[in-house]
């Protein structure tokens, strides 16, 4: 799992007033599988390898994609809420 460090190194902010969650792993599991899939189904028909040669290529490269582009992802939420002062809901008294 990806996390923030509790501060940031420049400017101090806080980052657990912060919430991103799994939100991001679910969003590019969503997009890079429907990539991944794409070009498995693309290479299937252009080639047609052995189903062997697919369950080499794909899941590792999707395990990377989404784990390689988590962190990015997670950062990018995180700067969404700041910048749009996002918070929790909560119901006033």
């Amino acid at each position: 799992m990806v996390r923030f460090q509790p501060l940031c190194r420049a400017c101090a902010l806080d980052f657990a007033a912060f919430n991103v969650g799994d939100g991001p792993a679910a969003f590019l599991i969503l997009m890079i599988g429907g990539l991944i899939t794409g070009l498995a189904i693309w290479l299937e028909l252009a080639a047609g390898p052995p189903v062997w040669l697919h369950l080499l290529i794909w899941p590792p490269l999707t395990l990377a994609a989404v784990l390689g582009s988590l962190r990015l992802a997670k950062g990018a939420l995180l700067v969404l809420e700041y910048r749009n002062a996002a918070r929790e809901g909560r119901i006033q008294p």
